[in-house]
């Protein structure tokens, strides 16, 4: 591919610093392209950018205009979804022949147009006051301003789009950083965006590292915002850096989310679902069920019958359609991944699929690893307590459900959790207790433009999707006007 510049202020452009950094196709471990790499002035020139945009043009734009540039960009998404999709598995290893959610559009079409609908709804309220006299109170809802989105690497379609939604249809201009490991996808967002006629500076991409660009956005007094996913520890160096002009933050964050299996679940539902919930995207998921909790009775059952599942997965070049299990996305991350295949028997698991690097076939250049599974595994083991972000799960036996729901809920993370079984009486009892803003029940990894998404404790705070993402772009004005002359 051409090298890549920043978007800013409707305008491609090299970086100010002259540099440039690879994209790695983790399938192969080769460059795809060069990337410009960012830095503090060329943060300055984005918000400054939108800056101009919010208090300029995109203030005037009436809800029918953010509505109808929402539906705009949908129909692009929709258009072109198939490239984005090659650039996803190209860029971050995310198969191009998964199964898809068997919605149509696509779905994060369906989030565009979700929010669409929302731009012309937005609205405050007349409020009945104690006040004596003729004392006039309602409320007005006014967009926050110029948002620095900092996006993670995993699902670089959807991390975008969850952010650009919400903040273009509230009437935010933004500076979307995209993570260093996948920005292709991001900055081909930047040229539809470009293309369906979006005002100069509403949305602005620059690409660089962390350390340096994110950095730069969180702790910028320009920025009145910062919507970040990622994980748990960069999210607290974002909170202490967003603290100079006290910007609203919004953080989803990591998670080691609990998948409890009943012993009165279907397990030929059961098992596939556990493992869609570990495995899919290579483990690389904030919100995967990476610890599986069985009770005792079908304990053996299902960890032979996971474990065959794992074995049975197609692991290969993520541009292959018969791929199931792409690489991870860095050598850093097949690092991060193999240290804890090497740990767990170390501290006394019984590895039962997968557990090491994969060389043969083709893949010793790309960054693959087996879907393992860790069956004996304690509480008190590292890879149970440790988000992994690879293929692996780890499988631990329980006998009573006040046990397993103090285990579950035994972890400073608190995004997701799953559970499995017919007893509709405990599905409700279990999904009440457990300290995590998503629970799915007989099935893992469901999601919906209308149903929020986020965390509980260091998973983060604020919410994407539905309309309380809304509110996270949104400042309430209250208005006091005595009527009486």
């Amino acid at each position: 591919m051409e090298p890549k510049q920043l978007l800013i202020d409707g305008r491609w452009a090299d970086a100010a610093s002259g540099k440039t950094f690879p994209s790695i196709n983790p399938s192969t471990g080769r460059s795809i392209a060069d990337l410009a790499e960012a830095d503090a002035a060329d943060v300055d020139l984005a918000v400054e950018a939108a800056r101009r945009a919010f208090e300029g043009p995109w203030s005037k734009a009436l809800p029918r205009d953010r509505q109808n540039l929402l539906w705009a960009f949908a129909d692009a998404v929709e258009q072109h979804y198939d490239e984005l999709r090659r650039l996803e598995a190209l860029d971050m290893g995310l198969p191009v022949g998964r199964p898809r959610s068997g919605r149509t559009p696509p779905w994060e079409a369906d989030v565009l147009r979700y929010f669409a609908g929302w731009a012309t709804k937005l609205h405050g309220e007349t409020i009945p006051n104690s006040i004596p006299g003729s004392v006039l109170s309602y409320t007005v809802m006014e967009p926050v301003g110029v948002v620095a989105a900092i996006v993670p690497w995993n699902r670089p379609i959807s991390n975008a789009i969850w952010k650009l939604a919400p903040a273009l249809a509230t009437g935010c201009t933004m500076v979307l950083k995209p993570a260093e490991e996948a920005s292709l996808v991001a900055l081909r967002l930047g040229e539809l965006l470009v293309e369906i006629g979006l005002p100069d500076g509403v949305v602005n991409v620059v690409t660089g590292f962390g350390e340096t660009v994110g950095a730069a956005l969180a702790a910028h007094p320009g920025v009145d915002k910062v919507a970040f996913t990622g994980s748990t520890e960069t999210g607290r160096h974002i909170v202490k850096a967003s603290a100079g002009n006290l910007k609203r933050v919004s953080l989803e964050l990591g998670g080691k989310s609990p998948d409890v299996v009943f012993a009165d679940a279907d397990l030929a539902r059961a098992i596939p679902g556990a493992a869609n919930g570990v495995f899919y995207n290579s483990g690389q998921v904030c919100c995967a069920g990476t610890r599986v909790f069985v009770e005792r009775p079908v304990y053996e059952e299902f960890v032979e019958g996971l474990s065959a599942y794992a074995n049975k997965l197609t692991v290969g070049d993520s541009l292959d359609p018969t791929t199931r299990i792409g690489p991870l996305v860095s050598a850093e991350q097949l690092d991060r991944v193999v240290g804890y295949l090497d740990l767990g028997p170390r501290e006394g698991v019984r590895t039962t699929a997968g557990g090491a690097r994969l060389l043969a076939g083709g893949l010793a250049d790309g960054y693959f690893v087996a879907p393992t599974v860790f069956a004996d595994v304690r509480d008190e083991m590292r890879v149970a307590q440790e988000e992994i972000f690879g293929p692996v799960a780890c499988v631990l036996p329980f006998d009573s459900i006040d046990e397993v729901v103090q285990r579950s809920n035994a972890t400073p993370y608190g995004l997701a959790g799953g559970l499995w079984t017919r007893d509709i009486g405990k599905a409700h009892h279990l999904a009440g207790r457990l300290k995590a803003g998503t629970v799915w029940v007989n099935t893992m990894l469901l999601m919906d433009p209308a149903v929020p998404f986020g965390g509980y404790k260091s998973s983060g705070y604020g919410r994407e999707m539905g309309r309380h993402a809304l509110e996270e772009y949104l400042n309430v004005k209250s208005i006091w006007i005595d009527t009486h002359y």
